[in-house]
């Protein structure tokens, strides 16, 4: 549109169907399957109301009984922290 305007001679205050008239080129459309379109279709996820949850390390210290003190030890920290997952 851009370089229609500056062929032109247009700077400002005319609509762009005005242009795309004159030089008789359509305005460009999108189909259906084209990425922006499928996402603007995607559903939109809301946040749910309340605090938002827990922090891993925060749920790691609550699990593993921890006080502050170990928490700023980062080799006891490490030790009580990285153990295999059970699931």
């Amino acid at each position: 549109m851009k370089i229609l305007r500056w062929a032109a001679g247009v700077l400002d205050k005319v609509r762009n169907e005005h242009i795309r008239g004159s030089y008789k080129v359509g305005a460009p459309r999108r189909g259906d399957d084209h990425a922006v379109r499928k996402t603007l279709a995607l559903p939109e996820n809301k946040r749910k109301r309340g605090r938002p949850a827990s922090t891993t390390v925060a749920k790691d210290i609550k699990n593993a009984n921890l006080i502050d003190v170990t928490t700023q030890d980062r080799e006891s920290w490490r030790r009580k922290t990285r153990k295999a997952d059970p699931k």
